[in-house]
């Protein structure tokens, strides 16, 4: 008996996908439980093309942890891992807004409900907390993530946009952060190309630069430069990051005062509250909403060659 051909891609079935955002920071979220898709960096390039495929600032792909070899040590903490992906395809620790659509879309798709739930990524496992006046359907009510707490190593590192120059605060969120303060958020220019700064060893695998203004009291704007994915609407481990560098400028360090610190952050696709706890717990709290679902051409993807056992 002859062996039957292997299936070609055009073969394979259509791909779900959801379309999410938090803060206008938008993904493209792909549910495969069992990691069964492979997603090469061309792939997530593809879909997160804003004019050739669904577009978005990353993807979420949605796995259980037991089934990705990265989250396996995580599975006894976590059920779902989110392997998130910066829009050029290349893999990032971690994505603040984006763990927050991640569980908004779980507790759509009946996996999570109101209330608290862990969630594992390359930067550790997040708690999240949905609220009770969350409605999946339509997406409404605000979620708050446990960021973990930040590093700040002492690097001394400056961020150049044109003839202009800013010293940054190196703040660590599971992701690297160069954080500026500014006279004016249009000083930072053109964010679509990465800002320049020195030394660049410091950052080797590359950084995500915030520009933020003072507002008013403990209240900030910001603009960002995420690493991969160019000017965002929002970030959210870069709102924590400015949030701390903001806190340890103006003499509040919560592990020094013994008490909790909360900023308002805006960013252009909304706003942000941010609150550093004395044990060094950042609290994160936005929205999340889903604002469309389909399906991904066949062809796209083929099965995963990955080894999973």
């Amino acid at each position: 008996m002859s062996t039957p051909p292997a299936a070609t891609p055009a073969q394979h079935p259509a791909v779900p996908f959801l379309k999410g955002h938090g803060t206008e920071n938008d993904f493209v979220i792909v549910h495969d439980p069992d990691n069964a898709l492979d997603l090469p960096a061309a792939t997530v390039a593809r879909l997160c093309d804003r004019r050739a495929g669904v577009g978005g600032d990353g993807l979420l792909h949605v796995v259980r942890s037991a089934a990705h070899p990265e989250a396996r040590a995580m599975a006894d903490r976590a059920e779902w891992f989110m392997d998130y992906r910066n829009a050029d395809g290349s893999i990032a620790e971690m994505c603040g807004n984006g763990v927050r659509v991640f569980a908004r879309h779980l507790q759509r798709a009946g996996h999570a409900g109101a209330g608290d739930l862990a969630v594992a990524t390359r930067g550790g496992v997040k708690r999240v907390h949905i609220a009770k006046d969350s409605a999946p359907g339509a997406g409404d009510g605000d979620i708050t993530v446990l960021m973990g707490r930040a590093d700040l190593p002492a690097a001394t590192v400056t961020v150049a946009v044109g003839a202009r120059t800013w010293p940054t605060t190196h703040v660590d969120m599971g992701n690297p952060h160069a954080v500026a303060f500014v006279a004016d958020l249009d000083h930072a220019g053109d964010l679509l190309t990465e800002p320049s700064y020195t030394p660049s060893a410091v950052y080797p695998a590359g950084v995500n630069v915030e520009f933020a203004v003072d507002r008013g009291e403990r209240h900030l704007a910001m603009r960002v430069h995420e690493r991969g994915s160019g000017e965002t609407r929002s970030c959210g481990t870069g709102a924590c990051a400015v949030a701390v560098a903001a806190a340890r400028r103006d003499g509040l360090d919560p592990a020094v005062t013994g008490a909790p610190v909360t900023y308002t952050v805006d960013l252009p696709g909304g706003r942000l509250l941010i609150t550093e706890r004395p044990d060094g717990e950042i609290e994160m709290t936005g929205p999340a909403v889903i604002v469309a679902e389909g399906h991904i051409a066949p062809g796209l993807f083929a099965p995963s060659q990955t080894v999973t056992s």
